[in-house]
């Protein structure tokens, strides 16, 4: 082939260090912005970016020139030193070293949309340990609970 087509949408999801509550407004929206501009810097379009005070959700386009592990890699280290810079109560502030990455079936790109901009009101109902669970779950994802948290 003369030519390589690529489209991997990912639906990535990780959380602060022991899940600690530190994502509020106005930080919030601030942060949401900055992990997608570290995603389209990257050459990996941003489509939706959320969550809740313990984590984040991101979808985006997996770009064919990066390892995902690289693009997990410049959102963490990046966003953390600049979170640091908001100010007292931000200065500890770390992510957890792991990290969920889900490809998502472009049939379903709306959905997730959906899921990531509701991120508040469905924490209302159930808590980022059992989301998480029910997503490696539905993606049939092998696992030990005690490594997962740590």
């Amino acid at each position: 082939m003369g030519q390589s087509l690529v489209k991997n949408y990912m639906h990535l999801v990780f959380s602060t260090k022991h899940r600690e509550p530190l994502i509020y407004p106005p930080v919030e929206a601030e942060l949401h912005a900055y992990l997608g501009g570290i995603c389209n810097k990257l050459d990996c379009t941003v489509i939706k970016v959320g969550g809740y005070i313990d984590h984040v959700h991101i979808l985006c386009m997996l770009s064919k020139k990066l390892a995902l592990m690289k693009l997990l890699e410049e959102l963490k280290s990046h966003s953390s030193k600049w979170i640091k810079t908001k100010g007292i109560g931000y200065e500890n502030f770390y992510w957890q070293d792991g990290y969920g990455a889900f490809s998502v079936n472009p049939a379903e790109v709306d959905t997730v949309i959906a899921y990531i901009a509701n991120q508040h009101e469905h924490h209302t109902k159930k808590n980022f340990k059992d989301e998480y669970r029910g997503f490696l779950k539905k993606y049939n994802v092998d696992y030990d609970e005690k490594y997962v948290w740590d």
